[in-house]
């Protein structure tokens, strides 16, 4: 018995001393981070020809079911408590804000069809939006002004942030719900009109051909207060 544990103890110390270099190193990286980190900052600390895709990959599996996980969120890599375990981090709640029925369509609306304006996310919905209701989503986080439309008035417009895919646990914009999910869900009436679709949703940062470069001030500007009278919509 003693012989056997004597070698237990021996192997295990052989694993840890044959453990590549590679994956150590990444773990020390991403732990000391206050922030994920994406692939390319990390092969700038690795040595040279050091697969970094696939040693993350490694690292990944080999913490798949330990008391944290390593996670890709917003294509970058972080490590997470895992999904079972979020109960023990619920000791010390903060009361959270709720949003408001006309917020969460807001953001949807957004996420799916950005860039878009104001006034397309009112033609969208039906409703004018509230001012209210879009600074709300801009403190959040989730969502910023991504340029000026070219159009007259040149409009701003919005988009999601990396903020909105850890939020959501969302690796990319794309792994948002489609058509099926969203019906199976029961958040979609499942007798829909002839033609009806759900955008496929690109939060490339780029700007469109129809979109101009934000100017200074125009953040500010988004939270100004609303000059025109606004209808009432619903909460």
């Amino acid at each position: 018995m003693l012989e056997s544990s004597q070698e237990s103890l021996q192997e295990s110390s052989n694993d840890t001393v044959a453990r590549p270099e590679e994956l150590r190193l990444l773990e020390a990286l991403l732990f000391a981070s206050t922030e994920p980190l994406d692939e390319p900052s990390l092969a700038k600390r690795m040595p040279e020809g050091v697969d970094v895709k696939a040693a993350l990959a490694q690292l990944q599996a080999d913490y798949a079911m330990r008391g944290v996980n390593l996670v890709r969120v917003a294509s970058k890599w972080t490590f997470r408590t895992a999904g079972d375990l979020a109960w023990l981090m619920t000791r010390e709640s903060v009361e959270t804000r709720r949003l408001s029925r006309a917020a969460i369509e807001m953001l949807a609306i957004i996420a799916y069809h950005q860039p878009v304006t104001r006034a397309e996310i009112e033609e969208i919905r039906g409703v004018v939006t509230s001012k209210g209701t879009l600074d709300v989503l801009l403190e959040t986080g989730w969502i910023r002004p991504r340029g000026r439309r070219k159009t007259p008035g040149r409009p701003l417009t919005f988009g999601t942030t990396e903020a909105f895919l850890s939020q959501f646990s969302l690796e990319a914009l794309g792994d948002l719900p489609g058509l099926d999910e969203l019906k199976g869900a029961g958040l979609l009436d499942t007798r829909l009109p002839g033609g009806f679709a759900v955008p496929s949703p690109s939060d490339d940062p780029a700007l469109r051909e129809d979109e101009e470069p934000l100017e200074p001030g125009d953040l500010e500007l988004a939270l100004a207060p609303a000059v025109e009278p606004e209808k009432s919509e619903e909460s």
